[in-house]
């Protein structure tokens, strides 16, 4: 190469390296400094955190809208207002995209929105998980309905990817209207508190049409939606603590539907006791405990990750491992409404369900459930319709099943918790187990009234009864001895048991019957 060439050549890369700067820097110093005020990091920040050090690779980076309307001709900044592109998580391909608020606040214009539907196509295309770090202010309003077209793109791409890839949306700053029907199409939602609200319509429009006076956290923030409407399955007090889980998360899940997760090497053995359990579960069906405290016992290391902690807690939900491998762990939670079953709990494991199904994490669940909790809201709310979706859920679930039962599973709620007549692969109790169609009390008021009505002595031929129940069909025996429940075995071999039976169950195939989909209870 002449010299002349070389020097032409060195200033275009000059020119090159200048414009990809000015692109990641994003407008001014003075916008990053607004935005670190707020409390917020910038979005190549939030990648770094993310993905592995030095392993993000960003598409497009030098794409710009091409608006004309409203002065849009005279601000045409790199990147359109999002980051996008791909790197690794623990070793492992992950796709993200991430709003800039600090160019037109994050809002989605034509441009921006192609930028997504192209890192969403990759993922598919790859079969690796895709993240979006949300903040913004949603659509372009300048740029009308080519910025609505845009979000049906991503809806869209949602809804294809459902089931095929894990899609997770961190929610780092304000996401208004139809944008937040995306975080909501996704497998995960993530949501830092005082810094992230989700809402179709914001306090403004609220007080306007209602008269209602309340504040952005206060109608959509991070606890109200961990707590109140189950939209957040996870909720941080700063950016770094929910990336880092974020990464934490993708550990657990596999790329694809077609992989299983990975698989973590432990030091915790097959066979430790865990006869703590004996100490945790009171043997009096009425007294609370902790199901968090078993759990704890049984998993490798004690590690787990729940799911929707704060929302529906008379269920608990969460990823963990035995023996290296991902499970996914449905579990009623005695310290709350005794652990009964109600639209929200129902609501909240059947997508549980259905997402490690979608994602070939098997199930374990433990039962210790009084039944559904009985009410008019409960019955005017739908929990036969709500119920039905945990019940569906199951039925429909073809990955390594395993139910364990603690103490008292009655009524239909047994059914529902994954009990061997819908399908459970194995079916494991406790000696304390006492499986029937309601409880000793309520059963003798039914069966034996005219008698105990009629007695001299009601209260002594009431307990009488209720005994008389108790050794005839609640022995914890009784499922046993009519092959309901695989066996009968020590609180001490429960970790033992389980990673025995998901051992055996790991080549499990499934035949489905064919069609084009189910059609679930909404």
């Amino acid at each position: 190469m002449s010299e002349a060439l070389a020097v032409g050549f060195d200033s275009k890369l000059e020119e090159l390296r200048e414009i990809k700067e000015d692109a990641r820097r994003g407008p001014d110093d003075a916008a990053t400094a607004r935005q670190h005020d707020r409390g917020k990091l910038t979005a190549h920040e939030r990648i770094e955190l993310l993905l592995d050090p030095g392993s993000f690779t960003e598409i497009e980076s030098l794409r710009r809208h091409r608006a004309t309307a409203f002065g849009l001709e005279h601000r045409k900044p790199y990147s359109d207002g999002v980051v996008c592109g791909w790197g690794t998580v623990y070793g492992r391909t992950v796709f993200v995209y991430a709003h800039d608020f600090r160019i037109f606040g994050g809002a989605l214009g034509e441009a921006h929105a192609q930028k997504i539907h192209k890192v969403m196509d990759l993922a598919a295309t790859a079969g690796a998980p895709l993240v979006s770090l949300n903040d913004g202010a949603g659509a372009r309003i300048q740029e009308g309905v080519t910025a609505l077209a845009g979000y049906g793109g991503i809806f869209q791409r949602n809804t294809r990817s459902s089931g095929v890839i894990p899609q997770i949306s961190v929610m780092l700053g304000p996401c208004a209207g139809g944008a937040a029907y995306s975080p909501a199409l996704t497998d995960f939602v993530f949501m830092v508190r005082e810094t992230s609200q989700m809402f179709i319509t914001g306090p403004d429009v609220v007080h306007a049409v209602t008269g209602e006076e309340i504040t952005q956290n206060g109608l959509g923030g991070a606890d109200v939606h961990a707590s109140t409407s189950g939209v957040a399955a996870f909720v941080y007090d700063d950016e770094p603590s929910c990336l880092e889980d974020v990464r934490y998360l993708i550990s657990l899940l596999p790329s694809n539907n077609n992989e299983v997760p990975p698989v973590e090497p432990t030091a915790d053995p097959v066979d430790r006791r865990t006869d703590k359990l004996l100490e945790v579960v009171p043997t009096d069906a009425a007294r609370a405990y902790d199901m968090c405290a078993v759990i704890e016992e049984i998993v490798d290391d004690g590690e787990f990750l729940q799911v929707h902690a704060g929302w529906a807690t008379n269920v608990v939900c969460a990823l963990a491992r035995l023996d290296g491998h991902v499970v996914g762990i449905v579990a009623n939670q005695p310290a709350t409404l005794a652990g009964v079953l109600d639209i929200e709990a129902s609501e909240k494991a059947a997508r549980f369900v259905q997402t490690c199904d979608a994602f070939n994490i098997p199930l374990v669940t433990l039962v210790d459930v009084p039944g559904f909790l009985p009410g008019v809201d409960q019955e005017h709310g739908g929990i036969i319709r709500h119920g039905a979706k945990l019940l569906y859920s199951y039925c429909n679930a073809t990955v390594p099943r395993v139910q364990v039962i603690l103490r008292k599973a009655y009524g239909g709620a047994y059914i529902v918790m994954d009990s061997r007549s819908i399908g459970a692969d194995v079916s494991l109790a406790w000696p304390t187990n006492e499986i029937a169609v309601m409880g000793a009390e309520g059963a003798a008021n039914v069966i034996f009234r005219r008698e105990i009505n009629a007695a001299d002595d009601p209260e002594a031929v009431r307990r009488q009864k209720i005994k008389e129940y108790k050794t005839e069909l609640m022995h914890p025996y009784y499922a046993a001895e009519r092959g309901l429940v695989d066996d009968v075995i020590e609180p001490g071999r429960t970790r033992e048991m389980l990673i025995r039976s998901l051992s055996m169950l790991r080549a499990k195939h499934a035949d489905v019957p064919a069609r084009k989909h189910g059609n679930p209870p909404m």
